[in-house]
């Protein structure tokens, strides 16, 4: 599992998909959630303006597993 860290309180699961090279632009977050199943968590999520935020998990099957985490490395 890859840790995605983050120096603001929460970042949207479209900044996520962009961070983690799953599209190449923020524009593409809402045609690939509509294409692709995300979990957030353990739940499919499909809002690209979702807020994660430290300790959530992400799924993005074929590109890999994520949890955030704050810059300060705290779980």
């Amino acid at each position: 599992m890859n840790e995605l860290v983050i120096n603001t309180e929460y970042v949207t699961l479209g900044q996520v998909l962009k961070m983690t090279d799953t599209i190449s632009s923020g524009g593409m977050a809402k045609w690939f959630l509509s294409e692709h199943e995300v979990y957030v968590n353990g739940e499919v999520e499909d809002r690209r303006g979702r807020k994660l935020r430290n300790g959530d998990m992400i799924n993005i099957p074929g590109v890999g597993r994520f949890r955030i985490v704050d810059k300060n490395g705290e779980k």
